[in-house]
């Protein structure tokens, strides 16, 4: 019986870790249970209390496994079975290492000790001093002891540096092996405009580090709490800062919110969702077809009198200045109803002196085309998707082309390409697919003179899934960031605007809470009027000041850290 309060423990911390995991996901879209992200980090630090660094980290990983295998779970409808899964598991596998890296530098760093580990105690006098029942479990009395015995002061100062920590990882997540900030913790609250505002400071880290922070101080008010159920004032300290915390970032927010004033001149822009499935896309014999059905929406879209017409990624099939009847129809429409095009096609340069057997560089572009039916500017996509858009490699491991069904990759951009619309006197900036989801980069794209920031994306690939609720929610961020509004075209959703304050308009087709299926929207941008500077706000002048500043103090932490246990161990020595 005494034994098996020591495995019940371990079920009831592994039970902790995959709630911390859930609630993660589930703070995202489409569940987007925003209040679940504030409990979430802590509840998976708490998993881990008195642990041992390598315990630790399996607890972390674990949560973080469940996050990402949930929250990511749209992977599965990619239209190609074997890439799916393979991919799915991957990423998410790679990706839990972060969360699992944080709760082991957490309590690496905690100022206490823990005399006796919970999982390395002997079993029996575990059991004898642990309380565990059916109903409730609270943790063993020296694990709280230990905890609560160290001073107020340090445990506040140990939460500052647990969201420190988180903000870190965040940035380095962001850039390594190519960067992949999809879902960073600050994203869960897109529809609480008063606390992302702080974006438009720190960017989207400053948003993570205040849910962190609370969270874990949180989580040390319940453990106190436990400890000492009728000292209120004990866990109420742990709270104090955070929540006057919580409190400026929602005061400064309301400000920003209502200290905007809208403009007095907008741009009238149709927005064409042709809603192609993805199997259609690699269908040759669909080119036509679907062309076609994208024709048939553009001219009902046309009779609004918009000024500007734009298709998403990948609209045109083949390559459009390559492909005569396709790019002679573009041009038609363009002169026929004089509008500006923005649209999303392949584009190819000869190369010069081929070394692969291939004699062209494809690329993944959008092109503008003025009222004459002329293309005036190109931009070609700089982030590449991973075997969605090349595979690394592949000349040295050849297999790895079977877990893609691509079969000739695309060469990346290396210019930024504003489209400045002249007589409309109106300039945009064009990302393709999830280019809008990297904050340091979007940031670039963002000049002083740029009225909106335009997405052209293809979310076809993961069917009617949570994919398209979430690219547009890390999207909503950038606007903030930048105080630009931030106007979205997919191929099967989420097509809407977003404006400077994170507001997501036009989301829904009239009469429908559809935003999968094919049609049309037009939407009303605000642009600056002729002359008119825009604003910009700290983070777009300064970049991610934020996040780089938490690695250096973590950086800083871990070698004290280091330096201490050195200083230690040679005391102990002599």
């Amino acid at each position: 019986m005494k034994s098996a309060g020591f495995k019940g423990d371990l079920l009831i911390r592994a039970a902790l870790s995959v709630a911390a995991g859930f609630f993660l996901a589930l703070s995202f879209p489409k569940a987007g249970l925003a209040g679940l992200a504030w409990v979430a980090p802590g509840l998976l630090l708490m998993a881990a209390l008195g642990c041992g660094g390598s315990a630790a980290f399996r607890f972390g990983y674990v949560g973080g496994a469940v996050h990402y295998l949930a929250s990511l779970h749209w992977l599965l409808f990619i239209p190609f079975p074997a890439g799916a899964v393979a991919g799915w598991l991957a990423l998410s596998a790679y990706l839990a290492l972060y969360p699992a890296t944080w709760v082991w530098l957490c309590w690496r760093l905690f100022p206490g000790k823990f005399q006796t580990s919970a999982l390395d105690a002997n079993a029996e006098d575990y059991a004898s001093r642990s309380t565990l029942h059916a109903s409730r479990f609270t943790w063993p009395r020296p694990l709280l002891d230990q905890f609560v015995s160290t001073p107020l002061f340090q445990r506040a100062l140990w939460a500052l540096a647990c969201a420190t920590i988180w903000v870190a990882l965040e940035t380095a997540v962001a850039r390594l092996l190519t960067g992949f900030p999809w879902n960073l913790l600050g994203v869960s609250q897109v529809r609480i405009l008063p606390v992302t505002q702080i974006a438009s400071v720190t960017g989207v880290y400053g948003v993570s580090f205040l849910i962190a922070w609370f969270s874990v101080a949180l989580a040390c008010a319940g453990l106190v709490l436990m400890a000492r159920p009728a000292s209120a004032r004990l866990w109420l300290g742990d709270l104090l800062f955070p929540v006057l915390g919580v409190g400026f970032v929602c005061w400064f927010g309301v400000q920003q919110i209502t200290a905007t004033r809208p403009s007095a001149q907008t741009v009238r822009m149709a927005l064409v969702q042709p809603s192609i499935p993805q199997t259609l896309i690699w269908d040759p014999k669909e080119n036509t077809n679907r062309f076609n059905q994208l024709l048939r929406l553009t001219e009902r879209a046309l009779q609004e009198k918009p000024a500007i017409l734009v298709w998403p990624e990948a609209a045109v099939p083949n390559v459009l200045r390559y492909e005569p009847d396709a790019y002679a129809e573009v041009r038609k429409l363009a002169m026929d109803h004089r509008v500006w095009m923005i649209l999303g096609a392949d584009d190819a340069v000869p190369r010069t002196e081929p070394s692969t057997g291939r004699e062209f560089d494809y690329f993944n572009s959008s092109f503008l085309i003025n009222p004459e039916g002329k293309i005036v500017a190109t931009y070609r996509k700089r982030r590449l998707v991973i075997f969605g858009e090349y595979v690394p490699l592949v000349r040295w491991l050849p297999f790895l082309k079977h877990f893609t069904p691509i079969t000739e990759g695309f060469r990346a951009g290396e210019a930024i390409t504003p489209f400045w619309l002249t007589d409309l006197k109106v300039k945009t900036s064009a990302l393709i697919c999830f280019e809008d989801a990297f904050p340091h980069s979007v940031r670039e794209y963002a000049e002083p003179d740029v009225d909106f920031l335009l997405n052209l994306t293809n979310n076809g690939w993961f069917g009617e899934s949570a994919a398209q609720w979430q690219h547009a929610a890390n999207a909503a961020l950038r606007a903030v960031e930048n105080g630009l509004p931030l106007v979205r075209c997919a191929n099967n959703g989420l097509s809407c605007w977003v404006d400077p304050r994170g507001g997501m308009h036009e989301v829904f087709f009239p009469d429908s809470n559809d935003i999968y299926g094919a049609g049309f929207k037009i939407v009303e941008i605000p642009v600056r009027r002729g002359g008119e500077k825009r604003e910009r706000t700290f983070y777009n002048r300064h970049g991610d000041w934020f996040g780089w500043g938490c690695v250096g103090i973590v950086l800083g932490l871990l070698a004290f850290s280091l330096a201490s246990a050195k200083s230690r161990s040679t005391t102990n020595r002599e």
